[in-house]
């Protein structure tokens, strides 16, 4: 069986990478790099540090607009499955490179499995939100991480192909965290473990704009503790259009490889983010995340006290930061560390 792997952003390597070696046990991957982020730091790195096999196509997209973006990797997609004539189609997560995978394969009557499936925000203004909703009702492997995802999918009516397989990210930090611990960047940083504050930042509706952007900042540089941003490249050119910089107690540093960001997210005393895959890594490490978003697609981290939900607001944000404490333990399930396999074994039918 041949199974073209569809990626394009940071997240998408992230949960590519124990798919990718589960598949290639059972048949022929085609890696598909759109080149949504084509940053050497948001997109190499990431190949190299989590041994992901090179893209057999790297189409080399690049930003723009989400319309313009879209249609132009549902083009060049389209072309390579044309060409690769795959038997099914791996699409993961929620961005543009998602739902333009989805319609190409969709169109050309190929099979799509959706790895994620089933997340949902509830928040229609947000471009993710809108990709998972038509990803899922493209797909015909849904791969849920959670019960909670598998819930959404039966209230929309989707029944047929819906799988409960657990968190693929789930799978990678469980074998990533020793080799994260040795990692030196913590100290290299003048770090102390337990006395910092890992911050991320990158959503539109967060960097796009002066007002919430310059509130985040001036939250994070008032918090009380010191802040490590490793900074994104839409946010920094945002910051720099705009005449912004964080105060002397926010670190900016380059975006990291996968390791030495767990590194820094295992020692960091709390959380700050509005990035939902790093919602779930502080939930794996027991880090208290705040959460700078209205609402969130991962509600178990909400639901189960270990994420807090602060909005853009400079004091809500400060006082989460300073006064948020997990109120529970963590229970919610996002599965055994056997995603990846489930997911190999469910597409290609062995």
């Amino acid at each position: 069986m041949k199974v073209a792997s569809i990626v394009g952003a940071r997240p998408q390597f992230i949960k590519a990478a124990p798919v990718s070696l589960e598949l290639r046990k059972r048949a022929r991957e085609v890696l598909i790099h759109t080149g949504q982020h084509y940053d050497e730091r948001m997109s190499d790195v990431f190949f190299e540090s989590l041994r992901i096999p090179e893209p057999d196509y790297q189409l080399a997209i690049g930003s723009g607009p989400h319309g313009r973006q879209t249609g132009e990797i549902l083009a060049r997609v389209e072309e390579v499955l044309e060409q690769e004539a795959p038997d099914r189609v791996l699409v993961y997560g929620d961005t543009n490179s998602t739902i333009a995978g989805a319609l190409a394969a969709a169109k050309l009557q190929i099979p799509v499995g959706h790895v994620e499936a089933g997340l949902r925000s509830h928040n229609r203004t947000m471009p993710e939100e809108l990709n998972r909703v038509v990803t899922d009702h493209l797909s015909t492997l849904l791969f849920c991480p959670t019960r909670n995802a598998v819930e959404n999918l039966a209230s929309e009516g989707i029944a047929r192909g819906v799988h409960l397989v657990g968190d693929v990210m789930y799978d990678l930090a469980l074998v990533s965290a020793q080799a994260a611990a040795k990692r030196p960047i913590r100290r290299e940083l003048g770090l102390e473990a337990k006395g910092y504050v890992l911050a991320t930042l990158h959503r539109a509706a967060n960097v796009d704009h002066a007002e919430p952007l310059t509130a985040i900042l001036r939250a994070l540089s008032t918090c009380g503790r010191p802040v490590v941003l490793p900074l994104h490249p839409r946010t920094r050119k945002s910051m720099t259009a705009l005449g912004l910089e964080a105060g002397p107690s926010v670190r900016i540093i380059e975006p990291t490889d996968y390791l030495d960001f767990l590194a820094l997210l295992i020692d960091a005393a709390k959380v700050a983010t509005d990035s939902g895959g790093v919602q779930k890594e502080a939930y794996f490490f027991g880090v208290p995340c705040v959460t700078m978003r209205d609402e969130t697609e991962w509600v178990e981290t909400v639901e189960d006290g270990w994420n807090h939900l602060a909005g853009s607001d400079e004091a809500e944000v400060r006082r989460a930061l300073q006064t948020f404490a997990p109120s529970g333990t963590k229970g919610v399930s996002f599965g055994d560390g056997h995603a990846a396999e489930r997911i190999a074994e469910l597409i290609t039918g062995t």
